[in-house]
């Protein structure tokens, strides 16, 4: 089944509920990959407790002291992290309680919400009922339109669809080339399935961007925006 603008999803319900429930990150990778602070993603995924008071997760229905992160909630924290500012994202729980009961487990990794009309509605209708923050909205109205909000907007834009969910992403717009994709290396950010760690070590320890193209079998911009990749991410972590 394909929607109007030719995105194929829905075809296999069971393969896209497996793929989003396929657990290959940790807290770190959570924080690393989505440029958070040290501990985000675990307040983000368990909840966390503040001046004697429990917060419970906004992403999950509840705590489960697992230390492994799903690829569905992977995505879903790409999402929330283009959302951080002076709101907090707690406000954001009714709404992604409500969302989970009418698009299933992991709603913001599944295409139905973005990617039609009908799932608009429904995510509007929501924000209506939470009264959800203004600044925290998914969609909005604009010239009598209802569209993604503009941060929305950038996470739909950094991701690609397949069987109704999100199967890879572009961890940062600055180098399309490197993707993040749950059946490759292991969910770890790479070019045609080659990590970008690895191809950043390499060149640290004095391989050249041809030899390892040539090593590698890529091209010299893939190998290019690998690198750069890595030092764009180092210098985020250590700001």
């Amino acid at each position: 089944m394909r929607d109007a603008v030719g995105h194929q999803w829905h075809d296999n319900p069971m393969k896209a509920t497996t793929l989003l429930d396929r657990a290959i990150y940790s807290y770190a990778d959570v924080d690393r990959l989505n440029g958070l602070s040290p501990g985000t993603g675990k307040r983000w995924l368990e909840g966390h407790v503040r001046a004697g008071v429990f917060y419970e997760p906004v992403l999950r229905p509840e705590p489960t002291g697992a230390n492994a992160v799903t690829w569905g909630e992977m995505v879903e924290a790409r999402l929330l992290a283009e959302f951080r500012g002076r709101v907090s994202l707690q406000r954001l729980r009714p709404a992604v309680v409500r969302l989970r009961e009418k698009f299933g487990n992991h709603p913001l990794a599944h295409a139905s919400p973005f990617l039609s009309v009908e799932g608009r509605e429904l995510v509007r209708q929501v924000q209506n009922e939470v009264s959800l923050d203004p600044q925290l909205q998914l969609v909005v109205v604009r010239n009598d339109q209802l569209m993604l909000d503009l941060r929305t907007q950038r996470f739909r834009d950094a991701v690609s669809y397949e069987d109704g969910v999100v199967v890879n992403l572009h961890p940062t717009g600055r180098t399309p080339e490197v993707l993040m994709d749950p059946r490759r290396s292991f969910g770890q950010p790479s070019v045609r399935g080659v990590r970008t760690d690895v191809l950043a070590e390499d060149y640290r320890a004095g391989e050249s961007i041809e030899s390892l193209a040539d090593l590698y079998d890529l091209e010299l911009m893939q190998v290019d925006q690998a690198i750069r990749y890595e030092l764009i991410n180092s210098a985020a972590q250590a700001s």
